[in-house]
């Protein structure tokens, strides 16, 4: 008698795991379904997008908070030198269309240079530069430098890549053809100059991921570094800009 007792009490062990189980299963069908749900109301206007680039763009506020908690990419620099040992003006580079930009056409306006990529968790800062543009046209110029170099981040073609930022963020600021920016051989020009200090006067510290900021003023000087996690919007970010 005592071992049947002991065979029903571990069948309803059993069973009381197998419905715990059960339930667990049902609450993740139904997180997986509402995260879902959200993710495709957030990129109702999307198009062209990869799933991936959709959860990316859906998480971005949460992705932003977990990387401010941590301090992550957040470094912000600044200096203010006379003027750099090579002039910022002397650089060209390709646009994304393959027409050749010369920095002294830029003379007057402050510029923020940026490294991007479409498969980022900062990849959502584009809508906030195309709106820091749009506020400030008349004094400030946006670059975008579209490189492959921070886990592989920017696969698409020069074409793919100025699609996906106008149809999904309606970018209008100029981009530049996709390239290296990290230091090495392959470095391309204008970020070769915004980190080293031999040739803008100050600053050494080269993009540490995708969307790191780098501000010139009207006089073709290095004034300002901004991490990644650090909004376009930001106050930080504005305020530099409305600097005189």
């Amino acid at each position: 008698m005592v071992r049947g007792s002991d065979n029903i009490n571990k069948k309803s062990v059993s069973g009381r795991r197998g419905n715990k189980l059960k339930k667990v299963l049902i609450v993740l069908f139904m997180i997986i379904i509402a995260f879902w749900g959200y993710v495709e109301i957030v990129n109702r206007n999307s198009k062209h997008m990869t799933y991936r680039q959709k959860v990316l763009k859906a998480i971005y506020p949460v992705w932003m908070w977990w990387a401010n908690l941590r301090g992550k990419n957040t470094a912000t620099l600044s200096h203010e030198i006379m003027s750099p040992p090579v002039s910022f003006y002397s650089l060209k580079g390709v646009l994304n269309n393959g027409d050749t930009l010369d920095f002294a056409d830029l003379k007057g306006k402050k510029i923020l240079l940026v490294n991007t990529a479409s498969d980022c968790g900062y990849t959502e800062q584009y809508e906030g530069l195309q709106k820091l543009y749009d506020e400030n046209k008349n004094k400030l110029e946006i670059i975008g430098f579209p490189a492959n170099d921070f886990k592989q981040q920017e696969k698409g073609t020069d074409q793919e890549i100025a699609q996906f930022c106008k149809q999904n963020f309606g970018v209008d600021f100029m981009l530049m053809k996709k390239s290296v920016v990290i230091k090495g051989v392959d470095q391309n020009e204008v970020f070769q100059w915004l980190t080293d200090s031999t040739k803008n006067g100050w600053n050494n510290k080269a993009p540490s991921w995708n969307f790191t900021k780098y501000l010139v003023n009207e006089e073709g000087v290095l004034i300002n570094y901004f991490g990644s996690s650090i909004r376009p919007g930001s106050a930080e970010v504005k305020d530099a800009i409305n600097n005189k």
